[in-house]
């Protein structure tokens, strides 16, 4: 195999949960191929270099291998070389530790008390 669709490829190492957020990120123009929009059913190849706008930062990555079923994340490394800043990875390094406000999943709405502790916090 020397081809496969973009959205698929996308999906099968991993830089997209489901093959629909793949797709979805192809028609909303956020996943380009030579600095053009790809739609989903485009084919890629080995050595195209794809540039994904994801929500935080944008990755660049060359295809060294096209494979057709998802695989496990230890054998990324062997289907992609990431062309990615490292300036992107600190920016969202930076962004994680400004999100102080994030709350455990399942612990609820914020108290009376919290919500008085957050602004005291913001205020500082």
């Amino acid at each position: 195999m020397d081809t496969i669709r973009i959205d698929k490829w996308l999906w099968a190492v991993r830089l997209f949960k489901t093959r629909t957020q793949a797709a979805d990120a192809c028609k909303g123009g956020k996943v380009k191929i030579d600095g053009q929009n790809a739609k989903p059913s485009r084919d890629v190849k080995v050595d195209e270099i794809i540039e994904i706008q994801l929500p935080l930062i944008k990755r660049k990555v060359k295809i060294i291998k096209v494979v057709k079923n998802r695989v496990a994340a230890k054998f990324v490394p062997e289907l992609l070389h990431d062309l990615t800043p490292p300036e992107e990875y600190e920016k969202l390094d930076m962004l994680k530790q400004l999100n102080i406000e994030k709350r455990d999943r399942g612990t609820g709405r914020p108290t009376k008390k919290d919500m008085r502790t957050i602004s005291k916090l913001k205020d500082s």
